[in-house]
């Protein structure tokens, strides 16, 4: 009988999560001290080196266990079929980039609003899933059905309901996811 082991299967994923989870308890333990010192993104000087750092770091901060939950399901899903892919230095590009772009929207658009979560990276790699079995000259259904379904969503949501969720976030994640799915995929 053969044993089984477990492996590491997905650094980034993985080591996202494991973060992200560290941070959670940090804020709980500090009573929302540190999201808001390094793990959430806002209006603050552009003197402080720290309004840069956080435009990386807000992805790790959650506001709660529902919100990091939610967030750790998607991400647990997704992201070792697109590690497996792509390789992990390009996961980890993906990463970023939605979190400066997210972060940096947050900042000009909304000086009023704190960000802190990883939706946003969340919807880039939905985007990015839907790309997988992209080939040049088509345009997979998968999608269309996801960019209607979860961007329409957003849309509507951003429109009609006054929460705390950043629909703009989402939507910028999965702008981005769709543009480097694309752009990986085109180049195979």
């Amino acid at each position: 009988m053969k044993k089984f082991k477990i492996t590491f299967n997905s650094p980034v994923t993985l080591g996202f999560i494991f973060i992200s989870f560290a941070v959670l308890l940090l804020n709980f333990i500090t009573v929302g001290k540190s999201n808001m010192f390094l793990f959430m993104t806002y209006h603050s000087s552009l003197a402080s080196p720290f309004t840069y750092i956080r435009m990386l770091t807000h992805v790790f901060g959650h506001s709660g266990w529902e919100h990091f939950i939610g967030n750790a399901t998607y991400l647990l899903l997704l992201g070792p079929m697109l590690e497996e892919k792509y390789g992990s230095p390009k996961l980890v590009m993906v990463i970023i980039i939605t979190a400066i772009v997210t972060g940096l929207v947050n900042f000009i658009i909304f000086p009023n609003a704190a960000l802190c979560g990883a939706s946003g990276v969340v919807f880039a790699f939905i985007l990015m899933t839907s790309f997988t079995g992209f080939k040049e000259g088509e345009i997979p259904l998968t999608f269309i059905l996801v960019t209607v379904v979860f961007i329409g969503q957003q849309v509507y949501e951003g429109i009609f309901l006054q929460d705390n969720v950043s629909n703009l976030t989402h939507i910028l994640g999965g702008i981005v996811g769709a543009v480097v799915g694309y752009r990986l995929n085109k180049n195979r």
